[in-house]
């Protein structure tokens, strides 16, 4: 008698898609850890020149010469997305080194402190909006810049879960993903007919950094979120990694605007 594989068993097994990016640009924000970068490092293996960006000059600079010490062509940028003039800095420096730039994975993003909405600081709102919203707006805008006079190029924004539902305590944090999903249609429509794809991603609970630091010494917290996971696990920064370099490929070429769930079917109930 025979078992069907667990999803551990089966993740094991399976292999992500290989995709030809040689002779293509690709730059990755928050690309120091965690998601950033696992898709900074995904590019990096499917033949793209990487500019990793990153709020930490050191962390940054490490992740980038760990991806150059295994043979592929990368550079880190420090970069606060929440300052539209770095933002500009940073994709004009992937420009000036990599010569173009093809895709783009805004994916910064900070946390903010759980909060009763009638308690919200307009510190903490403002804090996690310049990040989350007006960072995703200020490097999508200088990409654009530069893919528009290509006529080419594939953005994908962060979002999260998020984006598309509401739970407590969180309102400050979910109006800047929602704002993010509203910023990415937008854009999409706007710039499809200009040879230039963008949509973004909605992950749900990914064991990050970001999240380890949320969720340290909260046993009970942690469990009662995977609980809540039809998949039964936290998803991986490697899975998230995935669905962005297939939003960037020829394998999505008809998909534009989509805010796609990578949430192990959280968001279906």
């Amino acid at each position: 008698m025979t078992t069907a594989p667990t999803d551990s068993e089966t993740n094991m097994s399976i292999k992500n898609p290989q995709y030809d990016f040689t002779g293509q640009v690709a730059l990755v924000t928050g690309a120091a850890s965690g998601m950033g970068l696992a898709a900074a490092r995904a590019f990096a293996e499917n033949g793209a020149a990487v500019v990793l960006a990153d709020l930490n000059q050191d962390a940054v600079d490490l992740a980038a010469q760990s991806l150059v010490d295994a043979g592929y062509r990368a550079i880190g940028v420090a970069c606060d997305v929440a300052d539209e003039a770095q933002a500009a800095a940073m994709v004009d420096t992937a420009v000036a080194a990599f010569g173009r730039l093809d895709m783009a994975f805004n994916n910064a993003g900070i946390q903010a402190p759980p909060s009763d909405a009638a308690d919200e600081t307009a510190e903490n709102f403002d804090r996690v909006n310049a990040v989350n919203l007006r960072g995703v707006w200020a490097a999508q805008k200088h990409e654009l810049r530069h893919m528009r006079t290509q006529g080419s190029g594939a953005i994908v924004n962060n979002s999260s879960l998020g984006g598309i539902v509401g739970l407590p305590e969180r309102a400050a944090y979910h109006a800047s993903k929602h704002g993010v999903i509203g910023l990415t249609k937008s854009a999409a429509v706007e710039y499809a007919p200009r040879g230039i794809r963008i949509n973004a991603i909605c992950p749900g609970v990914i064991e990050t950094p970001m999240v380890s630091d949320m969720l340290e010494g909260q046993a009970e917290a942690m469990a009662a979120i995977v609980q809540q996971q039809p998949i039964g696990r936290l998803g991986t920064a490697d899975e998230i990694a995935a669905a962005v370099l297939w939003l960037c490929s020829p394998g999505a070429s008809f998909v534009v605007g989509v805010a796609l769930p990578v949430d192990g079917g959280f968001t279906t109930h």
